[in-house]
């Protein structure tokens, strides 16, 4: 039991910033983001055994995460209701010791991006995922990814041009 505690211990402090990102990239709100986290994390508990490997247990999480926020989305009470952040400006999804301006135009610029696109970006770019492995967590096809994320790329081109002069 022990060692099962010390596992998810782990895994929590491996995934846990990972499984954060993403859900503030699908819902754009911390609140809503720390329930998908604790939501998440109660699923690695309740489906541990079922997990052959790290690797397996990092695409799991991902997944779960993805379909979450999914699940946030549509709930009744979600649907009648609209938070003030998102009548707010986009948020900035640095970590608090964030130096670099430019990068935080960039997670601005990310931020700004409609809900499909931006997941699609984040896990590309964030997560290192193949076009291919995206479609099939997103249940997409692989054309339908490259296509989102080449549109997600012009669209942060115009976004950025006046922040980088050579964009």
């Amino acid at each position: 039991m022990q060692d099962q505690n010390e596992y998810l211990t782990y895994l929590v402090n491996t995934y846990g910033d990972m499984v954060y990102r993403l859900a503030m990239a699908r819902v754009r709100n911390p609140h809503d983001a720390q329930d998908i986290v604790q939501q998440v994390f109660l699923k690695l508990v309740c489906n541990i055994e079922k997990l052959e490997s790290e690797e397996h247990v990092k695409a799991w999480l991902i997944t779960v995460t993805v379909n979450e926020g999914k699940s946030l989305f549509s709930t009744a009470w979600r649907r009648h209701t609209a938070s003030l952040e998102e009548n707010a400006e986009a948020q900035d999804l640095s970590a608090p010791s964030q130096e670099i301006e430019e990068t935080n135009d960039i997670l601005k610029a990310v931020n700004c991006l409609p809900e499909k696109y931006r997941v699609v970006i984040h896990l590309f770019y964030y997560h290192d995922l193949s076009t291919e492995e995206i479609a099939k967590i997103l249940g997409r096809s692989n054309h339908t990814v490259r296509s989102q994320l080449s549109r997600a790329r012009e669209k942060m081109r115009k976004d950025l041009k006046g922040v980088f002069e050579d964009v």
